[in-house]
């Protein structure tokens, strides 16, 4: 193997997810009118082979449901030195990878180059324009944190500990996102390295084909290696969860669907059924208990949010932690499993409606007396902007749907069968109330045959996509994903 690799560096690992590149030397590259740090092109990155100390950490993701056997890892600390690891595997043909937390995994990068873009992880915030810049590597916790002295919030999600491009470019279901809509809706400018080696830079004016496909896109098209978006001028939000009994399912469900159907796009919502699993780290009263959980967020002030709960809360949740707090700690309340590597199953879909077949169908299939894994089903309420085409508009085209189906279960990955076979299961009592399309973010590692893809678009916008891959990635190296081929 070392034979093929005739740009290895010569730099030995001092420790485990440590990595050096020779003679690198800091630069600065452009982005959307800012900057963020990369690498000279001195030298090649280093590259990590099979054996080499660090390698197993660096191939390792937060979801294990797949695991990684690449040829050789690239962990680049700029633009120049992606730029250089796709030129090498394009030599080689060698089909790429990318991954930086590993939440979103769904193919294994067997005989690829993987690059690990933790390293690039500078954030820079403008309160005067209301933008961040932020590196390839960049999680939402870090950009929480920094916008939150100025006053301003991005449009992050559930979990802090999700990276920011990914999670961008499979579209970015935030917890305001009635409000402001998806994340790749407030994009300004994204850098990108194409398969021709090529640093490009993508926005609304240059080159505004890939700026469009690349927003819901996901990783077809390059290694996106810096991002410009707009933040929101949120300091405070009323927010938090209700917590109910799982033996109120169908109450709660019925009260949901009602109060629902006459928010104000100020207000976002989830529910989730929650399947807890026997873990000794939950309290003994939650400890493999089945529990139905209902998220808020609300712009507005604590007098308007209680008057807006109380049809919710006149169902007497067990435990209440909805108040009037800062958005970073509200940002922080649903981070999921930071701790440790988790192996899910997700599958996703949209509901059209949420009527009252839609939540018998939920009640049977997922409430109390359902045999199902721990896990979650949870239903995201869209509308308001997120049911409203972006001003520039983007590849997230599937805008008329009432709410999005997100399934993960947790399992080991030899359980797989059997745990598809459950969620499939699912999926088809639930079909009278499904679209038959699906959410980009949400698609899963048993979505990746090419009609469940093809679901997460429309028809015209899917064409567009193919096309503009033959454009940015004619020979397809960028396939270990949700794929859009071609052709």
């Amino acid at each position: 193997m070392s034979e093929q690799l005739d740009r290895r560096s010569v730099i030995r690992l001092a420790g485990a997810g440590v990595i050096a590149a020779v003679g690198a030397q800091s630069a600065s590259v452009a982005l959307g009118g800012g900057l963020v740090e990369a690498a000279a092109a001195a030298a090649p990155p280093a590259l990590l082979l099979p054996g080499d100390l660090g390698f197993d950490a660096e191939r390792s993701g937060f979801n294990p449901i797949v695991e990684h056997h690449p040829l050789a890892i690239s962990v680049p600390t700029g633009p120049a030195d992606v730029a250089t690891a796709v030129g090498y595997a394009r030599d080689r043909n060698w089909p790429i990878a990318v991954q930086t937390t590993g939440h979103g995994i769904s193919v294994a990068a067997d005989g690829a180059l993987l690059v690990n873009t933790r390293l690039m992880n500078g954030v820079r915030i403008d309160p005067q324009t209301r933008t961040a810049r932020i590196g390839a590597g960049v999680r939402w916790g870090a950009v929480v944190s920094a916008a939150a002295p100025y006053g301003l919030a991005p449009l992050s999600g559930s979990s802090t500990d999700v990276g920011v491009v990914g999670y961008v470019l499979g579209g970015g279901l935030g917890l305001l996102g009635r409000t402001f809509g998806y994340a790749a809706d407030r994009v300004r400018s994204l850098q990108i390295v194409t398969a021709d080696g090529r640093i490009r830079t993508a926005s609304p004016t240059r080159d505004p084909e890939l700026f469009w496909g690349a927003r819901g896109g996901k990783s077809n098209f390059g290694v996106v290696t810096g991002i410009e978006i707009e933040l929101m001028p949120v300091a405070r939000v009323y927010g938090g969860a209700l917590n109910f009994a799982g033996t109120q399912a169908a109450d709660v469900l019925e009260a949901y669907r009602q109060w629902s159907a006459g928010l104000s796009e100020r207000t976002t919502t989830s529910l989730q059924l929650l399947r807890l699993p026997d873990d000794p780290v939950l309290p003994p009263p939650l400890r493999g208990q089945f529990i139905v959980s209902v998220v808020v967020g609300h712009l507005g002030d604590s007098a308007e949010g209680d008057a807006l709960l109380r049809p919710l809360r006149a169902l007497t949740p067990f435990l209440d932690t909805v108040q009037d707090l800062p958005f970073a700690d509200f940002a922080a309340m649903f981070t999921e499993g930071t701790s440790s590597p988790e192996p899910l199953h997700e599958r996703t879909g949209l509901i059209r409606t949420l009527d009252a077949q839609a939540t018998d169908l939920l009640v049977a299939l997922a409430g109390p007396d359902a045999t199902l894994p721990a896990g979650v089903v949870s239903l995201r309420q869209l509308g308001g902007a997120l049911g409203r085409p972006a001003a520039v508009r983007n590849a997230v085209g599937l805008r008329d749907a009432d709410f999005a189906l997100y399934l993960a279960h947790s399992a080991p990955a030899q359980e797989s069968a059997a745990i598809d076979a459950v969620q499939q299961g699912l999926m088809d009592g639930l079909r009278p109330a499904l679209t038959g399309g699906a959410f980009p973010n949400f698609l899963g590692h048993s979505d990746t045959a090419p009609e469940r893809v093809r679901a997460a678009y429309r028809p015209a916008d899917y064409r567009r996509l193919v096309a503009l891959k033959r454009l940015c990635d004619p020979g397809n190296l960028f396939r270990i994903n949700h794929n859009i081929p071609p052709r």
